[in-house]
């Protein structure tokens, strides 16, 4: 097979625009790039705003991760007013994050990653009654019948017998790369459209906590979430029995339904367990803490850095070690081209040098990109779930390590297979398990204070502007979906002046830097990767979609011309 450039313009089932171009030998890439179609403005955007209300603004970043820029943003106005939230706030905020997350590993793994796996129209093939046995093999889950399989594969009939797939339209159906059985592509729609309806359910405890979803209200010294057992305007008795319940429908399709559907699809793509590691270095700013976010030894889940894939030793993470390149981005720093700011300096200076030129775009172009380059210690990190669970496990982490074991264990591989596309999409679907289970603690924690009598969810001693030194700054960490996601702020006036985020996407989706590095998404498309169809180009989006791309939170600001890219070139 003769050189090959395979162009993907958009990458579907994503939020947010990404173009992906890849030179491919003989049916596997040598060398790719990944290019953030769309500008970031928010910094633009928040300044001279009151700090009080940034939380507003940037959780608009995107709609998708509904939470995290919020809680992230508050966390940042605190570390500069010096601000201690309450236990209660901080319980309600881990509560209401950790729901986040498990919605959002769960769409994430059905509707924007499985069908990279699943064949949906092989599943027409399928003998219900096989479905039912292999499900009930592997979960106690109640919908595990010939009837329903059936029923399920009858709705699909019907999608395919009216000329048309539906919201399974596009796909690349009949591909070589696909090796599911008829009978596991038909498990794995039913429970695709199961989990339709199981979202929607279980994202209602942000309604709950925040007025409504997406985009729920938080609040600068804690929650907006009053508690009184006898009103039935504040989070009561009823309230908080609603939740419990909300929790229990969670984990009950997480142990269930993913985790299970996870190991047993996996078990068929053993060998995308050495194809897509790319990075080798990954970094963990840890979440969830016990006490206050500053008190990082409460963290659940660790911070660490893990250099070389070495995980024998945990790197402490220290975030002035962070800085932005722009290099191959279209920006511009006052210091030069090949200069590197940490956040609390970082510019956000547009200067688009576009329109590519066709069919040299990333190859001939040195800007490329409307991401940035975030390099920690002047090194590529990769962020997200594998980073967490890496960190974890190499920290002791005896929750961590149990999960990792189990998933190792019943996919008979070894501890290399984590670095890996596979070992992405299996540590995602690994931490779910453990923050559905850890809910439980936070949720009895919760009412066990409010039992107590301690009801108090916000503190606003230092809410008033007077109060306030005449300038600070802070740093917001939060360990989001997608991975590390850090606000910095400088408050002076009382007013925001300057603001920058640094997000999971901007870490894994960065362009070259002035040392040549790619970013994660490249790295890992040059990593032993195959292309059996260029035309067809699953492989690339097995790769990048087990990073979870959300586009959106590194840019923010859309064409006001519209104007429709959509392309795959082959030549």
């Amino acid at each position: 097979m003769a050189s090959t450039r395979v162009v993907v313009d958009p990458i579907s089932r994503i939020e947010g625009h990404l173009r992906i171009e890849v030179q491919a030998d003989n049916g596997k890439i040598g060398n790719a790039w990944a290019a953030a179609t769309q500008f970031r403005g928010i910094e633009l955007i928040m300044k001279d705003r009151d700090p009080r209300d940034a939380w507003a603004f940037t959780q608009r970043i995107c709609g998708v991760c509904t939470v995290v820029h919020a809680v992230a943003s508050c966390r940042a106005v605190e570390d500069a007013l010096d601000i201690t939230i309450p236990p209660n706030a901080n319980l309600i905020r881990n509560i209401v994050l950790a729901q986040q997350f498990v919605h959002d590993h769960v769409v994430h793994f059905y509707h924007l990653h499985a069908l990279d796996w699943v064949d949906v129209v092989s599943a027409l093939k399928a003998d219900p009654a096989a479905s039912a046995k292999i499900a009930a093999a592997i979960s106690p889950w109640p919908n595990n019948s010939a009837t329903y399989f059936g029923e399920v594969q009858e709705r699909l009939k019907k999608f395919v017998g009216a000329g048309q797939l539906g919201i399974f339209a596009n796909g690349y159906w009949g591909h070589p790369a696909y090796k599911l059985p008829p009978e596991v592509n038909l498990i794995a729609v039913a429970h695709y459209l199961e989990a339709l309806d199981w979202q929607r359910e279980i994202i209602r405890l942000h309604a709950i906590f925040g007025g409504k979803n997406p985009h729920p209200n938080f609040l600068v010294g804690g929650m907006a979430s009053a508690i009184n057992l006898e009103s039935t305007a504040t989070i009561n008795a009823e309230r908080l029995t609603d939740i419990r319940q909300l929790i229990t429908t969670a984990q009950r399709f997480v142990e269930q339904v993913y985790w299970p559907d996870v190991l047993a699809i996996a078990g068929f793509y053993k060998d995308w367990a050495s194809i897509g590691g790319g990075a080798k270095n990954y970094l963990a700013c840890g979440e969830f803490p016990d006490n206050d976010i500053r008190d990082v030894k409460s963290l659940y889940f660790p911070r660490g850095v893990i250099l070389d894939r070495d995980l024998t030793t945990v790197h402490e993470y220290d975030q002035e070690l962070v800085k932005e390149n722009i290099f191959s981005s279209w920006y511009e720093y006052t210091g030069g081209n090949e200069a590197a700011l940490h956040p609390y300096e970082g510019e956000t200076s547009p200067k688009y040098t576009g329109p590519p030129t066709p069919w040299k775009f990333l190859q001939e172009e040195k800007k490329y990109s409307w991401m940035k380059a975030p390099r920690y210690d002047g090194k590529v990190m990769e962020v997200g779930p594998l980073a967490r669970m890496l960190v974890a496990y190499a920290s002791g982490h005896e929750e961590a390590k149990a999960i990792v074991g189990e998933a190792l264990g019943k996919l008979g591989v070894g501890s290399a297979a984590l670095f890996s596309t596979l070992g992405r999409t299996a540590a995602r679907a690994a931490e779910t398990v453990l923050i559905a289970r850890r809910l439980d603690v936070w949720y009895n924690r919760l009412v066990e204070r409010i039992k107590s009598g301690d009801t108090t969810t916000f503190v606003g001693d230092k809410w008033k502007p007077e109060s306030w030194p005449a300038t600070a700054r802070g740093y917001g960490y939060l360990d989001a979906p997608r991975g590390a996601l850090g606000h910095w702020v400088q408050i002076a006036g009382p007013a925001i002046k300057h603001y920058q985020c640094v997000v999971p996407s901007t870490w894994n989706c960065s362009p070259r830097d002035p040392q040549g590095q790619m970013g994660p998404y490249e790295q890992s498309l040059v990593d032993n990767h195959p292309l059996a169809k260029p035309e067809q180009p699953l492989e690339i989006l097995r790769t990048i979609h087990s990073f979870d791309p959300c586009l959106a939170c590194g840019v923010h600001v859309i064409d006001a011309e519209g104007q429709p890219v959509v392309e795959v070139h082959v030549q």
